[in-house]
């Protein structure tokens, strides 16, 4: 598992990644520690949100793209993060990536998200919109 000190690709970025979205994000999505370091002139646009240190590690998966190996949270992680970041991104974003999680069962499952949710503290506000679409 990566350190997640280093960052953790998530959100918009990580719903593009796993095709989880139709939204094209601008910048890449990070998570970082409440006190980590974030670059102040990258080379790419950087959107930071800050997360707990126990949210930033749960569900982080380590991807290999271009030999450089990447983590990204989770496809249950990223969406449980959406509905955490709902005023940031919108929560029809976060509805979209639930409707398109639960379309591809394989990817993850309802218990995987729920316990995602519970780590994010959002249990009551995705349980409305996962009953509805479940």
């Amino acid at each position: 598992m990566a350190n997640p000190a280093e960052g953790v690709i998530g959100l918009l970025s990580a719903l593009q990644f796993h095709e989880l979205t139709t939204q094209t994000p601008h910048a890449v999505w990070m998570l970082l520690e409440p006190k980590d370091w974030a670059p102040v002139n990258p080379a790419v646009q950087i959107r930071v949100f800050r997360a707990s240190a126990a949210s930033l590690r749960a569900g982080i998966q380590v991807h290999t793209i271009d030999s450089v190996p990447v983590p990204i949270t989770a496809p249950a992680k990223t969406v449980a993060d959406c509905f955490k970041y709902r005023n940031k991104i919108g929560v029809d974003v976060a509805v979209e990536a639930l409707r398109d999680l639960l379309a591809r069962s394989r990817r993850a499952s309802i218990d995987d998200l729920w316990r995602h949710a519970e780590v994010d503290r959002v249990q009551t506000v995705i349980r409305p919109y996962l009953e509805a679409l479940a």
